[in-house]
């Protein structure tokens, strides 16, 4: 494949993945009320653990759909013939480049690399996001 055409699919991957995690993060942080003010009544109990294991649950959840998104279109392009594949080869990919060269045809072998390259962006920003909300959420018991 075209060295162009890697590029120019893992722009728009990139770009559909930020929409995705940011719309993502968004909503996480609205549906727990992960606000100054919403957490101001709340102790260190039950319910800050349950708010906690939720945010990174939560959080899980978004890079297994942005993993699912990769996934979806290397089987489009016919670069892995199923799912289960696709999904293990991505997830790899993702999180630590894994093993690209296994099973992967060398003509989207860029994209697979830069596939790991926004699993690292988009990991990193999730551990911002983490560490901000968690800093919130205990920076209320000592209040």
């Amino acid at each position: 494949m075209a060295l162009t055409i890697q590029l120019v699919a893992s722009a728009v991957l990139m770009v559909v993945l930020t929409l995705v995690h940011a719309i993502g993060i968004v909503g996480v942080s609205n549906l727990l009320h992960i606000e100054e003010r919403a957490l101001k009544g709340r102790r260190l109990d039950v319910e800050r653990m349950g708010l906690m294991a939720s945010l990174a649950l939560a959080l899980f959840v978004l890079h297994v759909i942005e993993i699912a998104i990769f996934a979806l279109f290397y089987i489009m392009v016919g670069a892995i013939g199923t799912f289960e594949e696709s999904i293990f080869y991505s997830a790899g990919a993702y999180v630590t480049l894994g093993q690209p060269e296994v099973g992967f045809p060398a003509e989207w072998r860029v994209l697979g690399a830069l596939e790991g390259l926004a699993g690292f962006l988009l990991i990193g920003w999730s551990v911002a996001v983490l560490v901000t909300d968690l800093e919130k959420i205990l920076r209320r018991e000592t209040l």
